[in-house]
């Protein structure tokens, strides 16, 4: 089986660019008054996707590791799809898209549902990132979410899993286990 390369460089380039993009950025972690780093979450997909990657063959990894890296730059930064096409080309550009919420829909299940729908327009890279993307959310919960909060992000991860499972093996591997683990966190 023939494994998926990618470039440092590219990887590098995008890296730097994510890193200024979400320089002040942070999310809660898993322990009150606790707040990690936004590159904590970048790191992470980019890591869930590299792992993929090297357990798998015949994909364009630069596409995957460059969307895994800018993934949440055109819904939590100011930079636009103009800039990434600019920047780093029209697939990544589309790619980040199509892993962007259109915050225009009425509710979360409608932007969830655009978002998988335009996922599945694109390579299986970029569905491997939005696998990758969840994965690393069921690490563990906000220490601000509640009970109700974690079963419906349980409850949506299965649909991305049902989704998007047949992109690669080793990501909906990944996705059911963290999903079923996350069970764990309903009653703390």
């Amino acid at each position: 089986m023939k494994k998926s390369n990618w470039s440092p460089e590219i990887y590098r380039k995008a890296w730097h660019f994510a890193s200024l993009a979400h320089q002040g950025q942070n999310y809660g972690g898993s322990q009150k008054d606790q707040y990690l780093d936004y590159l904590t979450h970048i790191g992470n997909v980019a890591m869930e996707v590299i792992n993929a990657l090297a357990q798998s063959g015949g994909l364009n990894g630069n596409l995957a590791i460059q969307c895994a890296l800018l993934h949440d730059i055109l819904e939590d930064t100011h930079h636009t799809f103009d800039e990434l096409q600019q920047h780093f080309g029209e697939e990544v550009a589309h790619g980040v898209q199509a892993l962007t919420k259109n915050k225009n829909l009425p509710s979360k299940e409608a932007q969830m549902a655009d978002s998988l729908e335009r996922i599945r327009q694109q390579p299986k890279e970029i569905w491997m990132v939005k696998m990758a993307d969840r994965v690393t959310n069921l690490y563990q919960p906000p220490f601000y979410w509640n009970t109700e909060k974690k079963i419906a992000y349980r409850e949506e991860a299965q649909v991305i899993y049902q989704t998007l499972s047949q992109a690669n093996e080793v990501l909906a591997k990944r996705l059911t286990r963290k999903i079923e683990e996350y069970q764990q966190f309903f009653n703390n």
